[in-house]
């Protein structure tokens, strides 16, 4: 394919006006929803997911997709680079800790994942702030959480500080994780199982931790 024919289906794959959403939704209905429409039926009255998933809000690391999971198999949180921030019960807006609260307590999850991804805008905003370069005015103090582990990839200076990052950032909410008191009861009593992943958007691979290890290992296909 021509260059100029690549850049223009790139443009169309990322270019989405309301217009073409409404086309989506009527798609949606011709389609994927009249064949499971006695499932949407099942599920408006109520949902049992087994599975909560905290992920990044990047549009190319669709969670749903990426497990092949039907509605209501997956309890999903996204939000810049799949942090989750330690329990503290101070007067921040706590988003991602309610829904931590209700997965866990109302829902009663078995496991949780924490997926985080290749190229991820959230980590580059933490590596630029290392270098006094702090990225937005709600971005930079977010990724704040991961700077212990960016000074520790940084003072061990690996060969790819971006991924290392990811990984580590992946660390970090899980270890953020076990600070919620209702999870780490949880966990202890063996009811909640916690779980690391990584997205290599490019290949489409993914890489699931090892809670033996804490190397995440490729998942053959």
């Amino acid at each position: 394919m021509p260059i100029a024919g690549a850049v223009e289906k790139i443009e169309r794959l990322y270019m989405r006006s309301p217009e073409e959403m409404i086309e989506g939704y009527r798609s949606f209905r011709r389609g994927i929803y009249k064949e499971q429409a006695q499932l949407y039926e099942t599920l408006a009255a109520g949902q049992n997911p087994n599975v909560m998933l905290i992920g990044c809000a990047d549009s190319r690391a669709e969670p749903s997709d990426i497990f092949n999971a039907a509605p209501g198999q997956l309890f999903v949180v996204r939000n810049v680079a799949n942090l989750v921030p330690p329990y503290e019960t101070g007067g921040g807006q706590h988003g991602v800790s309610a829904a931590l609260e209700f997965a866990v307590t109302a829902l009663e999850v078995e496991h949780i994942v924490i997926m985080g991804h290749g190229g991820c805008g959230g980590v580059q905003a933490s590596l630029s702030a290392a270098d006094d370069k702090p990225v937005g005015q709600f971005i930079a103090p977010w990724v704040e959480l991961l700077n212990q582990a960016r000074d520790k990839v940084l003072a061990e200076k690996p060969d790819d500080l971006q991924t290392a990052l990811e990984f580590a950032g992946v660390d970090t909410s899980l270890r953020n994780l076990m600070t919620f008191p209702f999870v780490a009861e949880r966990v202890k009593a063996g009811k909640l199982h916690l779980h690391g992943a990584w997205f290599a958007i490019a290949l489409g691979q993914l890489y699931w931790r090892s809670a033996d290890t804490g190397k995440f290992e490729l998942i053959e296909a």
